[in-house]
């Protein structure tokens, strides 16, 4: 879930390593776009795999397609559990200055705890809170641990999560979108500034599993449609009017409980309210970074 309007000043000022490595797979992302618009080759499409692979992650940072679908990661009891753990771990709701309507969710969200230069000291306390509190909910298995799993199979080497001066992020958002989101994207450079990170970031995915989905509704759609600057004139609070995808390519998702959802977060997406029930997904970003590792945040 991303952050209101700010200016972005890491995208015109700053000279380090990690912004000419973010602009050059921008650059090279919006060229693919503009061919992609303009043929009907078939890509930005859903992809079902039953195993992930490196390329699967590496079509994901392209915009080669526009989504990956992994059926049941999770086993439902598994997914049953964690809704029961649910209950008892500490929750709140993202900042309703600018998230409308209300989302509730376990965990501190990076951008949710932006100071103008920096991070607010609270989300460390909160992050530290929260992983205590992952760790007395004794899941097992573990959803996060199976997710990485999936992630560093595919990758064939450890995926490590994210880190600010050296202090790690927390990993693992559990949210309950209900009622919808608006049509946003989600990207670390734009929202808080190109080099928070400690590791330098060439693209940034975000990998839900679903733990319930209610009884119909809460699709989420992917538009092969990228942040521009002159998008802040449809801005609504962390979002933007609908117009701003209105002539892109999109592709529309309903997955069941347990299943994984890999896409690029710097497209721009939404979730559809669901009519009852409960939408109940455990999050993370995960970054490749410009050597070619991942890392994860949320």
């Amino acid at each position: 879930m991303p952050a209101a309007a700010r200016p972005i000043r890491g995208f015109l000022s700053h000279p380090s390593v990690t912004i000419r490595c973010f602009h050059r797979s921008l650059d090279d992302a919006r060229k693919r776009d503009v061919v992609s618009m303009n043929t009907s080759n078939g890509r930005f499409k859903l992809v079902t795999a039953q195993v992930l692979d490196d390329r699967h992650l590496r079509r994901l940072a392209g915009g080669d397609v526009a989504a990956v679908r992994i059926p049941s990661l999770l086993p439902d009891g598994a997914c049953r559990q964690t809704i029961s753990a649910l209950e008892v771990l500490p929750r709140e709701l993202y900042d309703v200055t600018r998230v409308h309507p209300p989302i509730v969710r376990f965990g501190p969200a990076l951008n949710d705890h932006r100071t103008d230069d920096d991070i607010d000291p609270l989300y460390w306390t909160l992050a530290s809170s929260a992983r205590t509190a992952w760790l007395h909910a004794e899941l097992s298995p573990d959803p996060m641990r199976s997710m990485l799993k999936v992630l560093s199979t595919a990758w064939n080497q450890k995926v490590e999560v994210a880190t600010i001066d050296a202090r790690p992020t927390f990993a693992g958002v559990i949210r309950e979108i209900n009622a919808g989101t608006l049509v946003h994207n989600d990207s670390i450079a734009q929202e808080l500034r190109p080099d928070i990170l400690d590791q330098q970031i060439s693209a940034q995915l975000a990998l839900n599993v679903y733990l319930s989905v209610g009884a119909s509704g809460g699709a989420t759609t992917i538009w092969r449609r990228r942040w521009r600057p002159e998008d802040e004139a449809s801005r609504i609070s962390y979002g933007h009017k609908d117009i701003v995808v209105a002539d892109a390519q999109s592709v529309t998702v309903s997955p069941a409980v347990g299943d994984a959802l890999l896409f690029n977060s710097e497209y721009y997406h939404a979730v559809s309210p669901i009519r009852s029930g409960r939408r109940v997904s455990i999050a993370f970003f995960v970054g490749i970074t410009c050597d070619d590792q991942l890392i994860v945040w949320s």
